[in-house]
């Protein structure tokens, strides 16, 4: 199995930072208990007000797919558009 690298690239509206902050402490414990999750961890820009970086690590593209599958990911992606800027920027990267 080959494992997974995601970076994830979220916009916020101006005054919404702590709402994407909130959702994701609410979820974290819930994702890192998953099965094949490795790594999921929120940062802010420095600098930025609204401008957000998740990196995500998991064992496998199955893995992935399941937690995408999770009742409270489907939770978030219906809340999420209320304090977006945009839908999220997902990059999946390969070793060199």
């Amino acid at each position: 199995m080959k494992e997974l690298k995601l970076v994830i690239l979220i916009e916020v509206k101006p005054g919404k930072a702590q709402e994407q902050i909130n959702l994701y402490e609410k979820i974290k414990p819930l994702v890192l208990k998953e099965e094949g999750c490795l790594q999921y961890e929120l940062n802010r820009v420095e600098g930025s007000d609204v401008n957000f970086i998740l990196i995500e690590r998991w064992k496998s593209a199955e893995s992935l797919a399941l937690h995408d599958e999770m009742p409270y990911m489907k939770e978030v992606d219906s809340i999420s558009p209320s304090f977006r800027a945009r839908p999220a920027t997902v990059f999946k990267l390969n070793n060199l």
